[in-house]
């Protein structure tokens, strides 16, 4: 099997792109920045669907569904929102193709064209709220808590599998309050959520923290954020939630009646993840060998193969196995028996740790007669013979300390990948030697955090929200700073 791959010590960008291609999560498609999903890969995305989805539910949310095409003039209700996805818009001008007069190719038929572009979604804002401004009255309709899984375009011009795609499909969460209070508390409680599944599904720490206003989501008045540290020293966005004030209400002439009898505008929220969370999954745990999963998130936490030289020996483990895989079933533990005939067991050995199965057991005739099967796992590549006497139990543990494992594992890299800088060159020195997260006094200006940006190309990915408020001096420009806040170079 021919699946070497590049070292990420030698190129990380290269053993990323190998990675998710060797290991079946996606590939590009014909279409130029968008990507084929593969089973494995939707398998992941659906295992971390149906826990957010869990999660929204338990927090009110409820799904629905809006439509793909936006009318071009209801972007221009809300100004600076069109300004933030502008450049990234898809554009739909006619509804018909023909036949060319030759009769060789098919073209599109110049009499079809639309009275008003329609627009790709690339976010869903405007047209959720034209709908609100119908469903929305009074004070007795509010909060109304809706959330959306969907693909949206946005059309990026440098793309990479996962981490940045023209297509890519995600959930957007959309919710309005009677009052200010309420839709901030909503913002900051779907970062919590975000928060949670990252740091216990997907084992990978973050912080959480506030988006300065040049980061800030095109029409939010503030966007939290989850920042995660890949291995490689680079911050990567894993989600954002946004509070949008009454900005959108007002565009779409969205008021309700108070308890009061009065006329006053909605406070809204917007917030999302999306099939990035797949590419950070695959930075933050993966190694030389390939996938490292979660057992929270991986399709198959156990793979069970077996070695026989004879068909008689296949039947007496295929017996004692389908014994096992009631057992493990039962334990709510997804199993997989590979007992193909037409692969080895040294290439199923390779293809599932490629593909990051947390636990492997390997079982043979000795094994009958002994009790006990070979267990292998993949955080550790360690091997180690066990018992097969309550070897549910054995691997249900297993799987927890492996979860657990995982989180402490990137928890030590990001703590020891944060260095607190107090002047510019020092800054720049920690930022090409190291990388990570530079803990650093900022002014407070956008122009010294667009100067920062152009000179090292770390942008500050927010202001956390745990830490201190230890006031001191930017490190730019020597102007007074009311707290560190978090730069680094991101995807």
């Amino acid at each position: 099997m021919s699946k070497k791959l590049t070292k990420r010590s030698e190129d990380y960008s290269k053993w990323y792109n190998e990675l998710v291609i060797k290991a079946d999560l996606a590939e590009n498609s014909g279409v130029r920045g968008m990507m084929v999903i593969k089973p494995y890969g939707y398998a992941i995305w659906e295992k971390m669907q149906a826990e957010l989805d869990r999660m929204f539910k338990e927090t009110g949310h409820e799904n629905a569904y809006f439509p793909l095409l936006i009318p071009k003039s209801y972007f221009s209700k809300e100004a600076s929102h069109v300004d933030g996805f502008a450049k990234e818009c898809a554009v739909v001008t006619h509804y018909r193709l023909k036949t060319s007069e030759d009769g060789k190719e098919i073209v599109v038929d110049e009499t079809a064209k639309l009275e008003e572009e329609l627009i790709v979604r690339p976010t869903s804002e405007t047209i959720i709220w034209d709908s609100y401004r119908k469903w929305i009255q009074s004070y007795r309709d509010l909060p109304l808590l809706i959330n959306q899984w969907s693909n949206v375009v946005r059309w990026e011009m440098r793309t990479r599998l996962f981490l940045r795609t023209a297509e890519f499909l995600w959930q957007e969460g959309h919710t309005a309050h009677v009052t200010k209070e309420e839709a901030l508390e909503e913002a900051l409680k779907m970062q919590g959520v975000y928060a949670d599944f990252a740091e216990n599904f997907m084992a990978m720490p973050v912080i959480k923290g506030e988006k300065t206003e040049s980061e800030r989501f095109a029409g939010a008045l503030s966007t939290y954020t989850i920042e995660a540290l890949m291995q490689d020293g680079k911050a990567l966005q894993a989600g954002t939630s946004h509070f949008l004030g009454q900005n959108f209400a007002k565009a779409f002439d969205v008021k309700f009646t108070t308890k009061e009898g009065k006329q006053e505008y909605v406070w809204a929220t917007s917030w999302g993840v999306s099939t990035r969370l797949m590419g950070a999954l695959v930075m933050t745990h993966s190694d030389d060998n390939g996938l490292v999963l979660p057992p929270n998130l991986a399709p198959i936490q156990l793979v069970i193969v077996p070695i026989y030289r004879s068909d008689e020996q296949l039947d007496a483990i295929n017996n004692r196995v389908n014994e096992m895989i009631t057992e493990f079933k039962d334990k709510g533990i997804s199993v997989k028996y590979d007992n193909r005939t037409t692969y080895k067991p040294g290439w199923k050995f390779a293809e599932y740790e490629l593909k990051g199965v947390p636990l492997r057991i390997a079982i043979g005739p000795r094994d009958l007669e002994n009790g006990t099967v070979e267990l292998a796992r993949r955080d550790t590549l360690t091997k180690e013979i066990v018992k097969q006497d309550n070897i549910a139990d054995t691997i249900n543990d297993l799987l927890l300390e492996i979860q657990d494992n995982l989180f402490k594992k990137a928890l030590n890299f990001r703590e020891e990948s944060i260095t607190k800088v107090n002047d510019f060159d020092e800054f720049k020195e920690v930022l090409n030697s190291k990388g990570g997260f530079v803990l650093a006094h900022w002014d407070g200006t956008s122009e010294t955090e667009d100067q920062i940006k152009n000179l090292t190309k770390a942008t500050i990915r927010c202001i956390p929200l745990d830490s201190d408020k230890e006031e001191g001096i930017c490190v730019f420009s020597g102007k007074k700073s009311k707290q560190r806040v978090l730069f680094a170079k991101a995807y």
